[in-house]
């Protein structure tokens, strides 16, 4: 930790900028707080976070930004990974009207089952989105006050602070950043978090495009289901028609009527959900602000 701020200090020396830096210990059990502690007597612009128990990363990374006052947000791991001389190219970034900038490792330096697991996530993203990063699950990022304060963040969903972005219509960014080896302990990042990883992206993507239009999805569901479920009935009452009897097509007429069965149940799921939906939408309103004035 100490060398981390020394890094972000020196790579900040050299602007005029105005900054503070808040590092969130998030329930450590070694004597990681007490250093922080003497490094924040050294310096004031050091805001320590001591939380009671480990909450995770998301948690962590929302009390930074709850606790911060600045307009532009930068938040990085604190494994020495990231290397902070990089905030000014994503400042520059940002500064040519981006809202949030992720900063995309060109060549990592990871074992090669984190490398292939993150591969796997971030083209996961890419089928589901429009956004086309190459790095969607970066540490590194840079942002406007607005995007952190307009992103709520829970469970694990810090990973996807680019995407939710994207879809509140604030402009997104990428720029080739340096990636260091880890010099002290070891990650955890592997398969079984790519998958999870994976099954937060669909939650995710469903949630931001149908959540307040469930029936555009379940509707959509229910009629493929229930309409295959129709041209199967119709296909025994042919055979019924034609021949007399359907052919030992018994198992195929219990699929059919199934499949309408189940069609039903989730196009009625859909309104169940827009009533919902409708309901939310009179109690709150929702809407993202990019800038302002006055």
């Amino acid at each position: 930790m100490p060398t981390l701020v020394r890094e972000v200090r020196e790579a900040l020396s050299g602007t005029s900028l105005a900054y503070e830096v808040i590092a969130v210990d998030d329930g450590s059990v070694d004597d990681t707080f007490e250093v922080l502690a003497r490094l924040r007597g050294e310096d004031p612009r050091l805001k320590v976070i001591r939380f009671s128990r480990n909450f995770g990363q998301t948690a962590a990374l929302a009390a930074g930004f709850a606790h911060a006052t600045g307009g532009v947000i930068v938040s990085l791991d604190g494994d020495l990974q990231n290397d902070p001389a990089d905030i000014p190219r994503l400042l520059a970034k940002l500064e040519q009207g981006y809202d949030l900038v992720t900063g995309w490792k060109r060549r990592r330096r990871d074992p090669l089952r984190r490398v292939l697991a993150s591969k796997l996530f971030n083209a996961s993203a890419r089928l589901l989105s429009n956004l086309r990063l190459r790095d969607l699950n970066s540490g590194f990022k840079i942002m406007r006050r607005e995007v952190a304060h307009e992103i709520p963040l829970y469970g694990e969903l810090h990973r996807f602070m680019p995407l939710l972005a994207h879809w509140r219509g604030f402009r997104v960014g990428e720029v080739a950043v340096e990636h260091r080896v880890r010099p002290y302990g070891k990650s955890k990042y592997g398969w079984g978090r790519a998958f999870r990883g994976a099954m937060d992206l669909i939650t995710v993507a469903f949630l931001s495009r149908f959540r307040r239009r469930p029936a555009h999805f379940f509707g959509l569901l229910g009629t493929v289901l229930g309409g295959a479920g129709v041209l199967v009935v119709l296909y025994v009452l042919w055979l019924r028609l034609a021949y007399g009897n359907i052919q030992n097509r018994h198992p195929l007429l219990i699929g059919g009527v199934v499949l309408i069965v189940v069609g039903v149940q989730v196009f009625t799921t859909g309104l169940l959900g827009e009533l919902l939906a409708e309901a939310q939408d009179r109690r709150e309103l929702h809407y993202a602000v990019r800038k302002k004035l006055g």
